[in-house]
């Protein structure tokens, strides 16, 4: 049956082929999004609670309202479409939900087949007469007879053709149309430059950085940020700014000087928000860090809350040294495969080593740990020592407002089948911190549940922060190996046309 059309304010919602639509402008929503705008669209004018839209839009399975929160942004987002003085089609009402505030227009179908609405054969035919009808007579019933079959055709004709209008309209054509970009987006990028000395080290460094950021800007503004540094793709971007790290060569006088580059764009104007060079030492990588941090603060006019400020302490090791060699680990951790867990493990081991109240460290090392014992079980020895760093890191000061903690937990939770408890874990997880990470975790717990659908979701949402190989190895082969074809072809689609 044909789905229904309705307009919302001024967008034409097309269910059926997951598109908005208005003056010859066309945009395709992801299916949830569609799914959202159509429940709203159901209640105009009626606040609706996270839990209602729970239950009718994620078809009554249980999902985090972080998840909801999102939505409802991406939806507002796609709604405006740029445009500052459209109104806010919905609106949050304190402490109790959304609204959607514009005029909602219903399209009714067509319920009857043209056939169907011929008029039944009226009157009786003439008694026989010993003599035929006079010619004119008959001539009339001939020319009477062609004028209502005339009409009969006519009528039918209009009929299909505003059948076939009415089709078109429930049906407009699918074009490709260039996005506005949008300003709260931005891309990490990290540019292979000319190589200069510890390459390997250096890159780490970079991508490690690119990881913090992301994290924190997602976390705690009201920035989207995509980290890009995985990602080699050459594509048109809707992100209205770009981060980019490189590391340059440069000769000065007869000494070749290398620096770290850090520039972000504003897409809208091409104008430079940021613009520094860092000569990176082993001994400045700290003071590097924070003073990015401060500056890209100042630059999107993002003043750091007091919880970030909380998290960025526990990623600072007493030997600024220690952080170049914490990056190589997370960079092998984000890997994911067996031998880079077993490197990580054994980086974070000399890291421990060298700065042993570098608590974040202790907790990676507890992750990477637990992620290798789900991909080949550990020995007695080895899993005794891993539930003792878990034990370490659950007591650890501050760390129970740390998502890697409850990261830790999920996965060890799952190992031990504990569905349930994983899923209050990871969801604990995404609601200090939105990272890929988390969004992999939850997939692998939706899994567990049964929930394909919403497992696709998550898995959707963590490629889209942190697209590349890397969180395509980890949906396939974290915790357990997942069939992307099976649980979710949209991505597996995706990278196929790439």
């Amino acid at each position: 049956m044909q789905q229904p059309v309705v307009y919302v304010g001024k967008w034409m919602v097309t269910p059926s082929i997951n598109q908005i639509s208005q003056q010859g402008r066309q945009l395709t929503l992801e299916p949830r999004l569609i799914d959202l705008l159509v429940f709203f669209a159901r209640h105009p004018g009626q606040v609706l609670t996270r839990d209602e839209l729970i239950d009718n839009v994620w078809t009554r399975s249980v999902v985090t309202g972080h998840v909801v929160t999102q939505s409802i942004s991406e939806l507002r987002k796609s709604l405006k479409d740029g445009d500052t003085n459209a109104p806010e089609y919905i609106v949050t009402v304190p402490k109790r939900g959304y609204k959607l505030t514009v005029p909602v227009t219903w399209l009714s179908e067509e319920d009857q087949e043209a056939g169907d609405t011929l008029p039944p054969a009226s009157g009786t035919l003439p008694e026989a007469t010993a003599e035929p009808p006079p010619a004119s007579t008959t001539l009339r019933s001939r020319l009477n007879a062609f004028i209502v079959w005339g009409l009969f055709l006519l009528a039918l004709g209009s009929c299909v053709a505003l059948v076939a209008l009415a089709t078109i309209d429930a049906h407009p054509p699918v074009t490709k149309t260039r996005l506005l970009l949008n300003p709260r987006d931005i891309d990490i990028h990290l540019v292979s430059g000319s190589g200069c000395t510890n390459r390997n080290a250096q890159h780490a460094y970079a991508v490690g950085l690119g990881s913090l950021i992301t994290t924190s800007l997602n976390t705690f503004s009201t920035f989207m940020v995509h980290d890009k540094t995985n990602y080699n793709i050459s594509e048109p971007s809707s992100s209205g700014k770009t981060l980019t790290i490189e590391f340059v060569n440069q000769r000065h006088y007869r000494a070749q000087q290398c620096f770290m580059s850090i520039k972000l764009v504003d897409n809208a104007d091409s104008s430079t928000m940021l613009d520094k060079r860092y000569f990176v030492t082993n001994d400045n990588q700290l003071s590097i860090q924070k003073d990015l941090m401060n500056s890209l603060s100042d630059a999107l006019t993002q003043p750091w809350p007091d919880r970030l400020q909380a998290m960025l302490s526990h990623y600072q090791p007493a030997q600024s040294s220690s952080l170049v060699t914490f990056y190589q680990a997370h960079q092998l951790l984000m890997n994911g495969d067996v031998d880079s867990l077993d490197k990580a493990s054994e980086l974070l081991d000399e890291v421990l080593k060298a700065s042993p109240d570098f608590t974040y460290a202790r907790a990676e090392k507890a992750l990477v740990d637990i992620l290798r014992h789900s991909q080949q079980p550990l020995k007695d020895k080895q899993l005794a020592v891993l539930n003792n760093e878990i034990t370490q890191v659950s007591d650890a000061p501050g760390m129970k407002e740390m998502a890697i903690l409850y990261q830790v937990n999920a996965v060890n939770m799952l190992s031990k089948g504990n569905v349930d408890e994983a899923y209050r874990n990871i969801n604990t997880s995404i609601e200090l911190e939105m990272s890929w990470m988390s969004y992999v975790l939850l997939g692998k717990v939706y899994e567990m549940k049964g929930q394909n659908r919403l497992a696709a979701d998550a898995y959707i949402t963590a490629f889209n922060l942190r697209p590349g190989e890397n969180t395509l190895y980890w949906i396939e082969n974290s915790v357990f190996q997942t069939s992307v074809n099976r649980v979710v072809p949209y991505l597996d689609n995706f990278l196929s046309q790439e």
